[in-house]
């Protein structure tokens, strides 16, 4: 899957096209509130502007339904242009339009070494519809498209499939960013020849979210560990009650997850490990009643957390992993002190990258968010933007937003 890179083409004198993921978390008044995913691109930026092109970046912010308000601070772009403008120590454009006259005006204008960001992407109902007529107007602005947000490369909205397909028949030139090579080197290599022995650490809460990376692993890794709410589905496959732990409320949902993970425990075999003791509360809160249990769970407990056995034999698990990736935390992580399985399974993966050089690859998501606040982002191979992408890169899908794209 090796695409050209930014880095292949001469961007000197030219309008690059960025499609970027900064779809960063907001507070009511409209405030950043985790910066990482203006952080993650900024090498990319810096290289176009540093080599004199000129740079429209474009991105998505959560989900406002009907094409949105372009004037609903909640989902504008606007607090994303001045946090970038903070980190790039320069003025960044704003357009207060995707594909009208201000975009369109301020595109034209642009200057070698300047940056421009137009607004939600999401404004426009033809994103999500991909709509070709919408995408052309954007392909029309730059003479380079970038692809450089891991996070919707599984998706195939207009900027992210329609708009290089219609550049790359413009005869442009269509490639990623550093990011985005990064993720698919990454990714590709632990599911295409992953070093081994290779060890996958799953957890979260659904069984059914995990349901492809599980039948897709299971044929790959040598070993498998499930924790997080998802293992109670797993211990009443095993016959075991669970109190009233996290489990698929819909009765029929909750048993076809209950037949998948019996039939995972059949075929997988000694690869799969499962926990062997919980930690568990009589309430959601940092303050209940605890205790460990091992074996079933009495009525009126709720699993929170894997238990100090369990956690001895996930890290005995991963003392000689060569290739481990993790999605998923083992537990309420946000929660203290059911933090405590997630963060000592992040120790773990952080040790055995540092001491015994194995490849480790954080999956997105919750786990990305594990790995960060427990300080130990820097001492693994790779921490991924995407969760769902990852996701579905784990599952061996192909990714359209990416084949599109130019070829090495």
């Amino acid at each position: 899957m090796a695409k050209k890179t930014i880095t292949d083409l001469d961007v000197q004198g030219k309008t690059v096209l960025m499609r970027v993921d900064f779809n960063v978390p907001l507070d009511d008044d409209g405030h950043i509130t985790d910066d990482r995913r203006i952080r993650m691109p900024l090498p990319s930026i810096d290289y176009v502007r540093n080599h004199g092109g000129k740079l429209i970046l474009m991105s998505h912010l959560g989900r406002p339904k009907g094409g949105g308000d372009p004037g609903d601070v909640k989902y504008s772009m606007r607090p994303v242009a001045a946090r970038l403008s903070e980190l790039l120590n320069r003025p960044v454009q704003f357009a207060e339009d995707v594909v009208g006259d201000d975009a369109k005006t301020k595109a034209a204008a642009l200057k070698p070494g300047h940056v421009l960001l137009i607004e939600n992407l999401r404004f426009e109902n033809g994103e999500k519809k991909g709509d070709e007529a919408f995408a052309s107007q954007l392909a029309n602005m730059a003479d380079i498209y970038c692809n450089n947000a891991f996070g919707t490369c599984h998706r195939t909205d207009a900027s992210m499939y329609a708009v290089p397909k219609i550049m790359k028949e413009q005869g442009k030139d269509a490639v990623v960013g550093f990011l985005v090579n990064k993720e698919i080197e990454y990714l590709s290599d632990a599911v295409n020849s992953p070093a081994r022995p290779f060890v996958a650490i799953l957890g979260g809460a659904k069984v059914a979210d995990k349901i492809g990376v599980l039948e897709n692993l299971i044929n790959i890794c040598d070993k498998i560990l499930i924790g997080g709410a998802m293992a109670y589905t797993f211990a009443l496959a095993q016959g075991k009650t669970i109190g009233d732990s996290l489990i698929e409320k819909d009765p029929e949902k909750r048993a076809a997850d209950v037949a998948f993970a019996k039939s995972i425990i059949e075929r997988a075999g000694d690869k799969l490990h499962l926990p062997v003791d919980t930690h568990c509360g009589d309430a959601f809160s940092g303050d209940c009643n605890k205790q460990i249990v091992q074996g079933d769970i009495p009525d009126g407990w709720e699993g929170f957390d894997i238990g100090p056995q369990t956690i001895k034999d996930f890290r005995h698990a991963l003392k000689d992993a060569k290739t481990i990736v993790w999605n998923g935390p083992m537990g309420v992580f946000e929660m203290p002190p059911f933090d405590h399985g997630t963060f000592e399974v992040a120790k773990a993966i952080a040790a055995v990258t540092q001491d015994n050089g194995a490849i480790s690859i954080i999956g997105g998501g919750d786990s990305a968010a594990a790995i960060e606040v427990a300080g130990l982002a820097e001492q693994v191979s790779h921490v991924s933007t995407g969760g769902g992408a990852s996701l579905a890169m784990l599952e061996g899908k192909k990714f359209e937003a990416v084949e599109v794209l130019d070829d090495k």
